[in-house]
């Protein structure tokens, strides 16, 4: 699987980097091609000729050395894939906070394929509130994060923050090309965000929804070759992946109309629909008055019901609950109403889950009576799980 594959391999100032040479042995020996950038402090740990000599390639240290220019954009689109192996805490501060001081940085700031980064720290600096929220950084911005070890460090102490092994993240970078390829020439719909119900030219009825979630399962989708029609309502957001095809709208008829005629094999909808629209939509802004408004409002077209009615054999179709009360009985119900395959359930109730926030937690719910628990994580990380359960059905 990683043969023709190519390989950028970052490294970083680790005590770890001496695990970096076996690692690019092994990438050389399944038949990638690599290119490994260093940063200076990393050149104290482990030898560039060491480097150069197992990649059959120049090891890069310097945005320039000497008269020649070290094309990070280029290497940015090279490569299919870039691995950041050690991680130290330094450069994921840096990754974190958009720094671009030395080549590595500036190669990741470039990059078009996907990141992935193996972490290496003592306990201590693993666990402190700084990193922890580096790492959601990096994860939001959709970096895939290795899991770190427990043994001895090098501060002599055992803990949390070992490097993973060069078995390890072969074999992490082989599901991930694995997966790549996954839904190759599967069409998915995916909706995204609320929508707005106007009341006249300069109000509507809407929600807090920010789309981060149904966009986070978009971009999974298209990482794994899903050609992606993203039905998105009113958001700050843009989809990042070539794959995906934005079809932006604002009411909830718009979102209806723009899922109705669309082929798909997998659909998702996450977005966070308005039940209620205003009968009437005054011409002119409604003046404030001294006596109340009374509204009248009838209800919208259920998107999620009428593709759960039209389902055919081997199309895949998950739905969203978002609860307040007696949570896992409306989603139960949910899912048998609307014919869907799925229903990823959020509670209000739970810290962190939900509107507005970076991370969420949820409970799957499948038609064949499982359902499964997926703690608090960031949206992305969620977002492969739900994938990966839509791959489990399709």
């Amino acid at each position: 699987m990683l043969a023709g594959k190519k390989i950028v391999l970052g490294i970083t100032g680790s005590i770890a980097a001496y695990k970096t040479p076996m690692l690019v042995r092994d990438l050389v020996r399944a038949g990638a091609e690599v290119k490994v950038v260093m940063t200076a402090a990393a050149t104290d740990f482990v030898s560039r000729l060491t480097l150069s000599t197992l990649s059959r390639n120049a090891v890069l240290v310097d945005l320039f050395e000497g008269d020649t220019w070290a094309n990070h954009v280029q290497l940015g689109r090279w490569a299919d894939l870039m691995l950041i192996a050690p991680l130290s805490c330094n450069t994921l501060s840096k990754m974190a906070t958009g720094q671009c001081d030395n080549l590595l940085l500036a190669t990741y700031l470039s990059a078009t394929c996907p990141v992935m980064a193996a972490p290496a720290m003592d306990e201590d600096m693993w666990h402190h509130p700084s990193t922890k929220a580096n790492l959601e950084t990096l994860s939001r911005h959709g970096c895939r994060l290795l899991d770190v070890g427990y043994g001895e460090l090098a501060s002599g102490l055992t803990g949390q923050g070992r490097m993973a092994e060069p078995a390890e993240m072969m074999e992490a970078m082989t599901a991930f090309f694995t997966k790549a390829g996954q839904l190759q020439g599967k069409k998915a719909l995916v909706t995204a965000g609320p929508t707005h119900e106007s009341i006249d030219p300069v109000r509507f009825i809407g929600n807090h929804s920010t789309g981060k979630m149904g966009y986070a399962i978009a971009e999974e989708l298209a990482g794994r070759g899903a050609d992606v029609t993203l039905v998105s309502g009113p958001v700050a957001l843009k989809p990042k992946h070539s794959k995906i095809a934005l079809v932006p709208v604002t009411s909830a008829e718009e979102m209806y109309r723009a899922c109705a005629d669309k082929e798909y094999d997998i659909a998702v909808m996450a977005a966070a629909v308005a039940d209620y629209t205003p009968v009437e939509v005054a011409a002119q802004k409604i003046k404030k008055k001294e006596e109340g408004l009374t509204l009248e409002l009838r209800k919208t077209r259920d998107i999620l019901g009428s593709l759960g009615r039209e389902k055919r054999q081997g199309q895949v179709l998950v739905g969203f609950a978002l609860e307040t009360e007696n949570e896992q009985a409306h989603a139960l119900k949910k899912l048998e109403a609307k014919n869907a395959d799925l229903i990823v359930l959020n509670s209000l109730r739970d810290e962190g889950a939900g509107f507005g926030h970076d991370t969420n937690k949820a409970t799957l719910f499948f038609r064949n009576g499982t359902s499964r628990q997926v703690e608090l994580k960031s949206k992305s990380a969620l977002a492969k799980d739900i994938v990966d359960s839509i791959t489990e059905i399709a």
